[in-house]
């Protein structure tokens, strides 16, 4: 086993840890003797793993941008896990999940369901018909599962490629094709022919690509498709979420190019940027490609009820013979009611063009703090997911991670949440509900307490 130092280094290139001196600082300074008992009993009973226990407080409510803890503080939530586009608790979200738990709670083996059915059509006409046959899942690592299967199925190729650093899932397959040393580390064999490269990144781009495409990013999936000639799938992060990575629309044309190319099927991963995330309904959109399938997670079920969902085109129909899913929950009535109701409200409520506008209020407010902050190195953003990355120098880019850290804690005590990815990035992800005043009151927090350090 590493000693504490070495999983703290080998971490912090993760994400936020909770075993370090700021955690305990905090956690002394905030924490109430009511919610470390509660605490304490949560770290008693749950097994123990990083970025996660011993849990950093406790929540008692949640509504609309916010969460409040057991002590009556509410916090500005820009982490949500990813499933809070329409922010916690949507009165359309709850209501319709109340309906259908009267109507029909569940949805036994061997039948169907019109919200089930009416959830499918809906996804399948968000994709313009680019995509046309659906399989629900009770999670994302679950339809990742099935999309590596329905792979094998219709290529008769059992490898796949994938980028290192990025997140599919804690299954063992979904870890396999992930690239996160937190999720793989120390568990020997994985799924055979998993075959990964190094991923793009604008800002720490290691191959040094001078052209806006960032063409020789691509010279390693090509080298692999190329010279093994037996991957039959790339599963990719249409964006990379944790510390936002955006790829160029030349580069997604050029893959698409390459899988044809290849006879490898292109496998977007849109768990946590589908759903008006990135100023589009799916990621992918932005690009002008149709990807071979796309899964989906976290916010299709509003932020209240557990749901996925694998989405391919027709022609990969051809796996009858065998069980893809066939989960318990797979055609939950209750999980497609909270889907159909998010994506209703993001319809009618224009939540995409709302985000829009208020993406283009933070990338103003982003770039003002960049230009007084040398502590900003990067701004990365598309829509209202943004990495805002801290650096001790811009001209060697060391990542400033205990500044990083001291900039979180500093937010979280004036009551704004988000996710610190790599050590260094501090990933902004707020719910497309959110108000001008909202924002600009968000804002002003990271600023000041990234003014602190200056």
């Amino acid at each position: 086993m590493p000693t504490k130092q070495e999983h703290q280094a080998f971490m912090k290139t993760e994400g936020d840890i909770n075993l370090t001196e700021a955690r305990s600082e905090w956690w002394t300074a905030q924490i109430d003797e009511a919610a470390r008992t509660y605490l304490q009993e949560d770290e008693d009973v749950f097994l123990h793993q990083t970025l996660s226990t011993p849990c950093l407080n406790v929540l008692s409510s949640c509504e609309g941008i916010y969460v409040e803890d057991s002590q009556g503080r509410r916090i500005m939530d820009f982490h949500g896990n990813n499933v809070h586009q329409l922010g916690f608790g949507h009165p359309a979200v709850i209501e319709a999940v109340k309906q259908q738990l009267d109507q029909l709670s569940f949805c036994t083996r061997r039948y169907t369901n019109l919200p089930a059915i009416e959830l499918a059509n809906k996804l399948v006409a968000l994709t313009e018909g680019a995509l046309q046959r659906v399989l629900f899942a009770p999670g994302a690592t679950s339809a990742i599962g099935m999309a590596l299967k329905l792979a094998r199925a219709v290529t008769g190729k059992y490898k796949t490629l994938s980028m290192w650093g990025a997140f599919h899932g804690a299954s063992l397959d979904a870890i396999s094709v992930g690239g996160e040393g937190a999720f793989r580390r120390g568990l020997g064999p994985l799924l055979p022919g998993a075959e990964h490269v190094i991923p793009f990144n604008s800002y720490r781009c290691v191959f040094g690509c001078q052209d806006e495409a960032h063409s020789l990013c691509l010279k390693p999936i090509e080298y692999v498709l190329e010279q093994d000639g037996e991957i039959g799938a790339v599963v990719i992060e249409t964006i990379r979420n944790t510390d936002v990575q955006i790829p160029p629309v030349a580069y997604y044309k050029k893959l698409r190019e390459l899988c044809d190319r290849y006879g490898a099927l292109l496998i977007v991963d849109e768990t946590a940027t589908a759903f008006g995330r990135t100023g589009k309904m799916f990621a992918y959109q932005h690009y002008g490609i149709e990807p071979d399938m796309m899964v989906l997670g976290k916010g299709l079920g509003g932020g209240v009820f557990p749901m996925a969902a694998l989405l391919v085109k027709e022609e990969l129909n051809k796996a009858q013979q065998m069980s893809i899913g066939h989960y318990t929950h797979e055609k939950s009535p209750v999980g497609a009611a909270a889907g159909l109701a998010t994506i209703r409200v993001i319809e009618e409520e224009n939540l995409l063009e709302h985000a829009g506008r208020m993406a283009d209020l933070m990338a103003q407010r982003l770039k003002s703090m960049m230009e007084t902050y040398p502590l900003i190195g990067d701004i990365r953003q598309i829509g209202l997911l943004v990495a805002v990355e801290l650096v001790t120098d811009r001209v060697s880019k060391e990542p400033a991670v205990q500044e990083a850290e001291r900039v979180m804690y500093s937010c979280l005590g004036r009551g704004l949440n988000f996710k610190v990815s790599k050590g260094n990035v501090l990933t902004l992800s707020p719910p497309l509900i959110i108000t001008e005043d909202q924002l600009n009151e968000a804002l002003d927090i990271l600023e000041k307490s990234i003014a602190e350090l200056a």
